[in-house]
């Protein structure tokens, strides 16, 4: 088997006629722009775009193929340069079973495949051409949907206070809204992490995937995961999500959950920490208490269950690095090629030939996971110290 670094959760910010898609996405988020920082900077060797099902995504994606920049694979998927883009549209759910909105992931092999799911959705959704809109039926019709072609389902950043299964979505179970037999993996999102994860007894037969939610094109691979496959396609990936032939999520790598902007119970308007039965901020009195994703998961821990989980390593951005500014990265990426390159291959002494040695510690930090971490909530991202 051979390693790849996978990121499967990508926006388009802006199709290629400069219209929204994913309306607080970055402009320059482009489909085409995604591949190319994909392949030629950040390292990763597969991206999964989750706005697929816009009709303009899907020109874009026509026009690259037919001009001989991409080409779709056996075994699914299209490959740009070093890279396999995985399509896939991230879709709210609320349902009469639902507590509250949950985002789910829906992936499928080819362009043909999602061009039929977004004629599907059409009929059931208001505005197919923007991201993460409202699914006017049921979650469980959705799973169907996706599992009758050949697709994928992932439960999207199921802990995060909002729009998600744990956070609104359930009371107590993921049952209460999907079928636990259609479920491929779930995604952790940034607030949580396979220790936190693995408190939740009826997690543990799906795999975690730890993937960027990027809006911008810095943030690719803010979280991803190295994934041994045979090689990069759709059903090479299917079978390293369900652990099978010796295909597997080998490492997560993804934020501190104290650097996720949920991770602890706060204040909204001023963001005090706060206790999740407190009424009223002793800081400045207000009423709106955010509960984090730490005491939403202690609501919800169980008998565990746990299976073997691949290691859990903390990273940020190479951008995130004190000390490392634009030309510093430029300067690192001109030598080593890619970010993965720097973060996980470069030799120390290598990159004291290039960079300061306060960035070099700061590297080999990042690679160990030992970053040290405040925390954050509330909508505010926990800070490297």
């Amino acid at each position: 088997m051979k390693q790849f670094f996978v990121d499967l959760h990508i926006h388009v910010g802006r199709d290629w006629n400069g219209r929204p898609v994913k309306i607080t996405g970055s402009k320059s988020l482009t489909l085409t722009n995604i591949v190319e920082e994909a392949s030629r900077r950040k390292g990763l060797d597969m991206v999964g775009v989750i706005d697929a099902q816009a009709p303009a995504v899907q020109d874009e994606i026509t026009h690259l193929i037919q001009t001989g920049k991409a080409e779709e694979i056996k075994g699914g998927g299209i490959r740009f340069e070093h890279t396999v883009l995985i399509l896939g549209s991230e879709i709210e759910v609320y349902d009469a079973s639902c507590s509250g909105p949950i985002h789910v992931l829906c992936y499928f092999p080819t362009l043909k495949q999602m061009e039929s799911f977004t004629a599907w959705l059409a009929e059931k959704m208001k505005n197919i051409n923007l991201s993460s809109q409202r699914f006017y039926g049921t979650a469980r019709e959705l799973q169907q949907y996706v599992k009758d072609h050949e697709g994928i389902f992932i439960p999207a950043h199921m802990f995060t206070p909002f729009k998600s299964l744990y956070g609104k979505g359930v009371k107590k179970t993921l049952k209460e809204v999907l079928d636990a037999d259609k479920i491929d993996a779930v995604e952790l999102g940034l607030s949580a992490d396979t220790e936190m994860a693995g408190l939740i007894g009826e997690l543990s037969p799906y795999t975690y995937v730890t993937n960027s939610d990027a809006h911008s094109l810095g943030k690719l691979a803010r979280e991803y995961q190295k994934i041994e496959m045979a090689g990069l396609t759709f059903e090479e990936l299917r079978l390293a999500l369900h652990d099978a032939e010796g295909r597997r999520v080998a490492v997560n790598y993804g934020m501190s959950p104290k650097m996720g902007k949920y991770h602890q119970t706060v204040c909204a308007k001023c963001l005090t920490p706060a206790f999740e039965t407190q009424n009223q901020c002793g800081e400045c009195g207000s009423r709106k208490i955010v509960k984090g994703v730490k005491d939403r998961i202690e609501e919800l821990k169980s008998d565990q269950q746990e299976r073997f989980r691949p290691p859990y390593v903390y990273q940020v951005p190479l951008l995130s690095l004190p000390g490392v500014g634009k030309r510093t990265y430029e300067k690192m990426l001109e030598v080593f090629g890619s970010e993965m390159e720097v973060i996980h291959e470069a030799s120390k002494e290598k990159l004291l030939e290039v960079v300061p040695a306060d960035v070099v510690k700061n590297v080999m930090a990042l690679r160990e996971g030992t970053l040290h971490i405040s925390a954050g909530g509330g909508g505010r991202y926990g800070r490297i110290q």
